[in-house]
């Protein structure tokens, strides 16, 4: 029978510990909103003024509005302006540009009588991420052009008009969709470090043998342990969810109750398996390197984070149903940017339940208080 006398007696010796060690209330408190801050502003997918150089060769009226429409677009700047061909690998080489726009002789003419004009973009694809988003925009702003061309006095209008119309992040900026993934990420880390500290630390101090005298259940240990953490992982949460939408302007649109609940689920579950990690390891140094490698990078590269899972091999989609941080992620990025709800989000709760359950379980199960 569980005692909640001896569970909150376990918490408040976790704690007095946690008074006594600055580094893991440096961990605990400061590490969030560093790594919040630091990638918040350090990773960003927006492409925007790109270094551009321009040839010319037709030099009339016509040409020059092309040119003017890329530097008013707010996405390109034309930081050359190159008179021969033979300049135009020297800057792709030296990385001064990353487009090139060649406009042909006979740009103009071929215009205004009716016929297809010619255009050349150059590209540099040494960053493939980089170089598809150039030449969308590139291609947009060509297309854009190409409708309002004037032909023979009339203006060309197509006989299908598409008006777009983006929801959610109606910016396109990559900020609101990396800032809610990076709670996730974060708190998966972070959640999982702080409990793989706990019962390594018992072992490595000579208190084991203490805890191990009394008659304090293996459960009531494990709960007691991780109920000061839970708190401030919570604590974690608001803190790291305010400063991302006062300090990166980014949406919140949501439930914060809801946000709250399956937070405290998640981390739960993140916590057990950094307890876990403690009981096996029993090194502090171990079991952080340990927690550091199950949490940081499935939760960085499998999680849908930083790649698309869409797009990844079919062996790692399968594997990426057994990364927590995946169905958090979905859960911070729906609440943030579109207000979404319990009827959308249940199968993420579940899955973090379940999460918790396995958590919980495996930290029990393999946390012995004998002395070996």
């Amino acid at each position: 029978m569980l005692s909640r006398t001896r569970l909150l007696a376990v918490s408040r010796k976790e704690v007095l510990q946690l008074r006594r060690d600055t580094r893991s209330l440096v961990l605990a408190f400061l590490l969030p909103v560093l790594l919040l801050v630091l990638f918040g502003y350090a990773i960003t997918w927006d492409v925007n003024d790109v270094p551009t150089a321009v040839l010319d060769r037709d030099r009339t009226s016509r040409s020059r509005e092309l040119v003017e429409a890329f530097p008013a677009s707010g996405y390109f700047t034309i930081t050359e302006r190159v008179e021969r061909p033979a300049e135009i690998d020297r800057l792709l080489d030296r990385s001064a540009v990353r487009l090139v726009l060649v406009i042909p002789p006979g740009f103009a003419a071929d215009l205004d009588a009716g016929r297809p004009a010619r255009l050349q973009a150059l590209v540099d694809g040494s960053d493939a991420n980089t170089a598809t988003i150039v030449l969308g925009y590139t291609r947009g702003i060509v297309q854009s052009f190409s409708v309002d061309a004037v032909v023979n006095g009339a203006t060309v209008r197509p006989p299908v008009e598409a008006r777009s119309r983006v929801w959610y992040n109606e910016e396109l900026e990559s900020k609101n969709m990396i800032v809610p993934g990076l709670v996730a990420v974060i708190m998966m880390i972070i959640a999982a470090m702080l409990t793989s500290l706990t019962i390594a630390r018992e072992w490595e101090r000579g208190t084991m043998e203490q805890l191990a005298s009394t008659p304090v259940h293996r459960v009531e240990v494990v709960l007691g342990k991780l109920l000061p953490y839970l708190a401030i992982g919570m604590i974690d949460v608001g803190v790291v969810s305010v400063v991302g939408v006062l300090l990166f302007d980014v949406p919140f649109r949501g439930n914060a109750a809801l946000l709250a609940v399956l937070s405290l689920a998640f981390l739960t579950g993140a916590l057990g398996l950094g307890m876990f990690i403690s009981a096996v390891a029993r090194s502090q140094l171990l079991a952080t390197q340990i927690a550091m490698v199950a949490t940081f990078l499935p939760a960085f590269l499998l999680s849908g984070f930083m790649f698309s899972i869409d797009v990844m091999p079919r062996v790692l989609q399968a594997i990426t149903y057994l990364v927590p941080a995946r169905y958090f992620l979905v859960v911070t990025r729906g609440i943030f940017l579109k207000g979404v709800g319990v009827e959308v989000l249940r199968v993420q709760g579940l899955l973090m339940i379940a999460f918790l359950v396995l958590g919980l379980f495996l930290a029990t199960r393999v946390f012995r208080k004998e002395i070996q």
